[in-house]
């Protein structure tokens, strides 16, 4: 491709080829490039604003990526093993049918209504920025369908746990309006998280390098160029997933201190992967070290070691001391770690015994059952929640103030915020008019509102509830944004959001769910988009391009979504329901399992019972006050001593980070994520800088593909057709004993009893 711009980076070294990129201009001044250095490592300084984008093989190849994605997400999400397939699997396939296209098409003009213009199927060469709008709208596939799906978990639950019958349409409402609602709060917040410099959104960069592997030609050198080192290890990984994805499974939770003691209780409770604190057990399948944290690989070093800090503390210290030393909670009556509701007994709880038709809580018959208990990494990870959430407020404030008032921000401080080379380069395109996103926001709202009074008795959310959810959201997007933004973690407050409205709805375990989405899936909504603009400022696609493909597949996205959800929910016979399937049965929902369990908790049950005065877990509710004041002295020390860079890396809300998403997340996933990071982002990073500049973000999207192109394969050609392979290798964790409870008397089938 021809690069006409004015600007032009320094020349590559020669890890990475040599030479000049394409086209012949000056380079910029030093003063201008990006203050981030793996953003100046990675990110080109050029620009053709002549290159078109949405072109006809844009629009085709988008709107099929994004159909076939979100399928395969929504498909895949049900399973025993989720797999959420990155947007990567198709930013590679269509890259050969993009030049295909370029080469057949018909190159004639075609009238577009008379005098409306015309077009062209084929306006040239298949370029690079078509092929980042074609894996925007690809995106929406991946965002919408794959992760944790927010929205299809609240139609889930309600009706393959609570068994509601609520309407398809009511439930279209529900999945589009908490997108579109994100959608409006990315652009009234993208000046905040977009433009400045600083706000460089790491995810990205695998990405970007992917783009240039795929695009750029580079001269031939003894080294292996980006585009060969992808298809290597993108094969590579294709091949090697086929043994944790299906021949030995095995792999994905190795967990030997098991099978060195057999029959000890604590053993393996310490040594197990899969339901212990993982001590010994690591993991050799890439999707389990990317499961939950995303890849190790784009995440910055400061981030990772903050994670570090936090997961040593909680897994091998709190833990221990709550469960072995003090019995906190009553935690030996229970498994160590589990993402099941207990009874006092040690029993699964059962919800149905306490539910009424109208899916509220039968007080009388829950104290006359029992009262809910967590296993005590469960509800230790809840208590984390608290301090993440104040502890990110608090954090934001004092480190990044400026950028959290949203006066002082619009009237001042973007007017003297720096400009680096992407965001001159990005002057010259149209910008998108505010009032574009505020229609969005102020639509969706409206609708939202309108479905509380239509289908008041299926929501249980009154209107003033659901206004509620969107202030929630107005407040905590942008400090979430920046620490994602600056850090590559998200910290969320999806329990904030359910210990808020159940304590104003308590019983109402259907307006809690939905609290949560309007609340926090909207935010997680609005990063998305975000991090897809920011995309878009690199790799200077217009405006107006990215708010077209981003509407567009987000609202076809979002409307397949929920037709494969319902169509699956409707013809899987106890589709979610481990007791009645079969032993044998992928579709166990366990990411769905924690959002039923968690509207249990929070709506069901209620707060006030669990962590009010008298509730066995009121202690926990002290760490919103703990979380509130960490980052102060940290702040304070960094004033003192302002020549300290390090200490302004000490960030409590990442560290806090650590210890999240478990369950489901396994303290192995963690570890093993951990050590994957600190390899290649210190050792690799500051030893073999060259290799890392050249290579690593590049092997982050070769893994990352080759395993979603095996997964796919695997599932359709042989799990889908039941052809299951069983032997000791196929079994995810032996480690039997590890889900037992230690404490006298308690009797669970399979478990010894003791005295």
């Amino acid at each position: 491709m021809s690069l006409k711009n004015s600007v032009q980076p320094p020349p590559l070294s020669a890890a990475d080829g040599g030479g000049k990129l394409n086209g012949d201009t000056p380079s910029s001044s030093d003063d201008d490039r990006c203050p981030v250095e793996e953003v100046a490592l990675v990110v080109p300084e050029t620009d053709d604003p002549s290159l078109p984008v949405m072109t006809f093989r844009a629009w085709f190849l988008g709107l099929s990526s994004c159909t076939i994605l979100i399928f395969l997400n929504t498909f895949f999400i049900y399973r025993t093993q989720p797999l959420t397939i990155s947007a990567i699997l198709m930013q590679i396939a269509v890259l050969p049918i993009g030049k295909f296209m370029a080469a057949t098409l018909p190159k004639k003009n075609f009238a577009l209504f008379g005098r409306w213009g015309s077009f062209s199927l084929n306006p040239g060469p298949f370029n690079i920025k078509e092929h980042v709008v074609i894996t925007v709208m690809a995106n929406c596939g991946v965002s919408i369908g794959g992760g944790d799906a927010y929205s299809i978990g609240a139609i889930t639950v309600m009706r393959a746990y609570y068994n509601q019958s609520v309407s398809f349409l009511c439930s279209l409402i529900i999945v589009l309006t908490t997108q579109i609602l994100g959608y409006g709060w990315a652009g009234m917040l993208r000046r905040y998280l977009v433009d400045p410099v600083d706000m460089w959104w790491p995810s990205n960069l695998a990405q970007v390098s992917l783009f240039r592997a795929l695009h750029e030609k580079e001269p031939k050198t003894r080294s292996l160029t980006r585009m060969k080192f992808f298809l290597v290890f993108m094969a590579a990984s294709f091949a090697y997933y086929a043994l944790p994805g299906y021949l030995f499974p095995i792999l994905t939770f190795f967990s030997w201190v098991c099978w060195a003691y057999p029959h000890s209780i604590t053993a393996q409770q310490i040594g197990s992967g899969y339901h212990g604190l993982g001590v010994g057990a690591f993991t050799l399948d890439w999707a389990g070290i990317s499961a939950y944290h995303g890849s190790p690989l784009v995440t910055p070093w400061s981030s990772i070691l903050n994670v570090a800090v936090g997961f040593i503390m909680f897994i091998y210290i709190i833990i221990p001391l709550c469960y072995w030393k003090y019995n906190t909670f009553d935690a030996q009556k229970f498994p160590i770690f589990s993402n099941q509701l207990f009874t006092a007994s040690g029993h699964k709880y059962d919800t149905t015994k306490i539910l009424t038709p109208q899916f509220d809580l039968n007080i009388a018959a829950y104290e006359k059952y029992s009262k809910l208990y967590l296993s005590p990494l469960f509800a230790l990870s809840i208590g984390s929640g608290f301090a993440r959430f104040t502890a990110t407020l608090t954090h934001v404030a004092l480190f990044h103030g400026r950028l959290a008032s949203h006066k002082v921000q619009s009237r001042s401080a973007v007017k003297n915020v720096k400009m680096d080379i992407h965001a001159k380069l990005m002057k010259s395109y149209k910008q998108v008019p505010q009032w574009w996103f505020l229609a969005l926001l102020v639509g969706s709202i409206a609708l939202s509102l309108l479905m509380c009074f239509v289908w008041k008795e299926d929501v249980q959310l009154p209107w003033w509830g659901l206004l509620f959810a969107f202030g929630l959201a107005f407040v905590v997007t942008l400090p979430i944004g920046v620490i994602q933004a600056t850090t590559n973690q998200q910290p969320g407050y999806d329990i904030i959001a359910q210990f808020i409205i159940g304590y104003i709805l308590p019983g109402k375990p259907i307006a809690n769910l939905l609290f949560k989405i309007y609340g926090r899936t909207s935010t997680v909504h609005a990063l998305s988009f975000l991090a897809d603009l920011k995309l878009g400022h690199y790799m200077k696609i217009p405006p107006r391009c990215m708010y077209t493909a981003q509407l567009v597949g987000t609202l076809v996205a979002g409307t397949i979504n929920l037709a494969v959800a319902w169509w699956m929910l409707g013809s899987i016979d106890n589709i979610c329901d481990v007791e009645a399937l079969h032993p044998d049965s992928p579709w166990t929902c366990p990411k769905f399992r924690v959002t039923f369990d968690a509207s249990v908790i929070w709506g069901l049950i209620g707060p006030e019972r669990l962590f009010g005065p008298g509730g066995l877990y009121r202690n926990l509710v002290w760490l919103f006050l703990i979380g509130a004041l960490l980052p102060v002295p940290i702040w304070v020390l960094s004033k003192i001593f302002p020549e300290k860079k390090w200490i302004p890396l000490i960030n409590i809300p990442v560290i806090s980070y650590g210890f999240a998403g478990m369950p489901p997340a396994t303290p192995t996933n963690i570890a093993s994520w951990l050590i994957t990071g600190m390899i290649f982002n210190y050792f690799v990073f500051k030893y073999r800088k060259e290799w890392w500049k050249k290579y690593n973000y590049v092997l982050s999207a070769a893994l990352d593909a080759g395993t979603a192109f095996m997964g796919v394969l695997l599932f359709f050609a042989l799990q889908n057709e039941g052809k299951n392979l069983k032997w000791w290798g196929t079994e995810l964790d032996h480690c039997p004993l590890a889900t037992c409870p230690t404490a006298p008397g308690i009797i669970v089938q399979g478990c010894p009893v003791f005295k």
